[in-house]
């Protein structure tokens, strides 16, 4: 059966052309065989670096979270305020993804595709997040929805605690990821352009199925991106959720709180076995985002 798409498919195929028939002048650069010393260098610069701020500091967890044996880490990682603290984050950091994933990408398209007044602020308050400190994040959200907020009249008719409450706490993660998606769509947009949207519109598609079926494939990547660098930002963030959540322990408390908490009391295996999780949480995101990847390439 012939679709809009099959034809659209057939349409924008493009004739595969050797490099040597386009480009005749570009020939495979022979490797002399000779020493190249200054890229060995910027390849060891690179090693160690990567090595010293990011493997290092990671490695070091291991014997902190397991001074006392791997029973007592299994203890502090499995008490009740260290597993309602890392739902609490799961919860905060699913909800800043799903949030920003679809609000990213209607800002997205609309930053690209759509010319209006005041697109340049628009622009610019974008990456506010990234400027302002999340403590000061946490401390907007209390003017807000504090006693005497400017909105805490709203959220009391409404029946909704915002300030020492989740629902806070979800505003502020939401507030300090709100740029990755749309930060990463949006240079892909550009690049894409119209083109074979303009051909699905001619070929009888409508907005939506030219959204699901050229749009989102085109960026999907970027997008995988965007949602990886969301999550990873919110199960991180610790300033703004301490101020506005108050940090109650089994109700306001995420991971990263219950850890500042616990080297606070000093319960060092409890914060280091935690902080563990956290990191290893992280990797196996970046590790399955990497797989992707790797599986569209093939």
């Amino acid at each position: 059966m012939i679709t809009p798409f099959s034809r659209m498919k057939a349409f924008a195929a493009e004739p595969t052309v050797g490099k040597s028939t386009v480009y005749p002048q570009l020939r495979r650069v022979r490797n002399s065989g000779r020493p190249n010393l200054a890229r060995g260098v910027l390849i060891a610069i690179v090693l160690i670096y990567v090595t010293a701020l990011i493997v290092v500091p990671v490695m070091a967890l291991f014997p902190k979270a397991f001074s006392n044996g791997i029973g007592a880490s299994w203890d502090a990682i499995t008490s009740i305020n260290a597993l309602l603290a890392l739902r609490l984050t799961f919860i905060l950091a699913v909800a800043a993804v799903v949030v920003n994933t679809i609000f990213g990408i209607v800002l997205a398209m609309v930053m690209v595709r759509q010319n209006f007044w005041g697109k340049r602020f628009v622009n610019g308050i974008i990456d506010l997040p990234f400027v302002v400190s999340p403590v000061i994040v946490g401390f907007m959200f209390l003017v807000l929805f504090g006693r005497g907020g400017w909105l805490a009249p709203t959220a009391d008719f409404i029946g909704i605690k915002v300030a020492f409450s989740w629902p806070g706490m979800m505003l502020a993660t939401i507030f300090v990821s709100l740029p990755f998606v749309c930060r990463e769509l949006m240079p892909v947009l550009k690049e894409m352009g119209i083109e074979h949207e303009q051909a699905a519109y001619t070929l009888g598609a409508t907005r939506w199925q030219t959204f699901w079926r050229v749009t989102l494939p085109g960026v999907r990547r970027a997008l995988l991106y965007g949602i990886t660098l969301t999550f990873a930002r919110a199960m991180g963030e610790f300033g703004a959720i301490l101020i506005v959540g108050g940090a109650i322990a089994g109700k306001t408390e995420t991971s990263t709180l219950f850890i500042f908490r616990s080297l606070d009391n000093r319960q060092y295996v409890a914060a280091y076995s935690t902080a563990l999780i956290l990191a290893l949480i992280s990797f196996v995101v970046l590790a399955s985002l990497e797989l992707v990847k790797r599986k569209q390439r093939e």
